[in-house]
């Protein structure tokens, strides 16, 4: 059941909520929206009546407006959001403490927003929230990496993991989690629409809001390629079901680093048609 109900009281009939779902199956009944019994099963669950309401007349699922934030004068501006974009930086040094619990959920919470395939909404967030937990875990995967590489089954193409082993055994040189005290695996099941779209948007996503919190994040490609590649195993350690498609992998934590300046890249490359 959608729970589909509209409070009369405050809806104009301007049927907007009728033209705005993209499963059309919102109708007009005396003036006033319904979505018939038989049509429900086709609703896609994006809410875009709930939020395109002016007047806020419409609940669906049990979810009132009153409970949603109202978008009008609370949007950052083009300016402050440009400086955002271009003032995300990679970081690769971390302070050695945790971040406050309440901050992560915020963080994983927000990011959960990102748009999916078809409005899929599978993506598992799967987090190392303690710093401890993540020693360990390195701790786990440098010991079966050297393994790996001592036993002389690492691919020839992925030889420079060989120096990443050296450098932890030697000067414990974390080069593939760069001592970040905080880790985000991003998967979804291999039978939605996009699962790997899904991931890297979910991380985008969580990046940017990081960001704005004074949360550093770096995308953590080596350690993708041991959860993928080399330590496949390591998915069971991190309780990820089997039938999920890895997206991506990233580290984060309070940065050790602050940067001052967004960088000046070249102009867009741009192809117009």
């Amino acid at each position: 059941m959608l729970n589909f109900t509209i409070d009369k009281s405050l809806c104009t009939k301007c049927q907007v909520c009728a033209g705005t779902c993209i499963a059309r199956i919102i109708e007009i009944s005396d003036g006033y929206p319904i979505i018939p019994v038989d049509k429900e099963e086709n609703c896609y669950k994006c809410q875009h009546c709930l939020t395109v309401c002016p007047t806020g007349a419409i609940s669906i699922f049990g979810l009132k407006a009153t409970d949603s934030r109202p978008l009008a004068g609370n949007y950052p501006g083009p300016d402050q959001l440009e400086t955002l974009i271009k003032g995300r930086r990679s970081v690769r040094s971390y302070k050695q403490e945790n971040l406050a619990p309440e901050v992560i959920s915020r963080l994983l919470e927000v990011a959960w927003h990102a748009p999916t395939g078809k409005n899929c909404r599978q993506v598992l967030f799967t987090v190392v929230d303690d710093r401890e937990k993540m020693s360990q875990l390195r701790g786990e995967i440098m010991k079966e990496l050297a393994h790996v590489v001592n036993s002389g089954k690492l691919p020839e193409n992925m030889a420079f993991f060989g120096d990443f082993v050296r450098m932890w055994e030697e000067k414990e040189i974390d080069i593939i989690f760069r001592n970040a005290p905080h880790l985000l695996i991003t998967s979804a099941p291999a039978s939605c629409a996009t699962p790997t779209q899904d991931c890297l948007i979910a991380l985008s996503y969580f990046e940017l809001f990081a960001q704005s919190m004074g949360v550093g994040t770096v995308w953590d490609g080596f350690a993708y390629y041991i959860f993928i590649n080399l330590l496949p195993e390591f998915r069971n350690t991190l309780k990820i079901p089997e039938d999920h498609v890895i997206g991506y992998v990233m580290a984060f934590g309070k940065p050790a680093v602050d940067y001052a300046r967004t960088v000046q890249h070249a102009p867009a490359l741009i192809n117009k048609v």
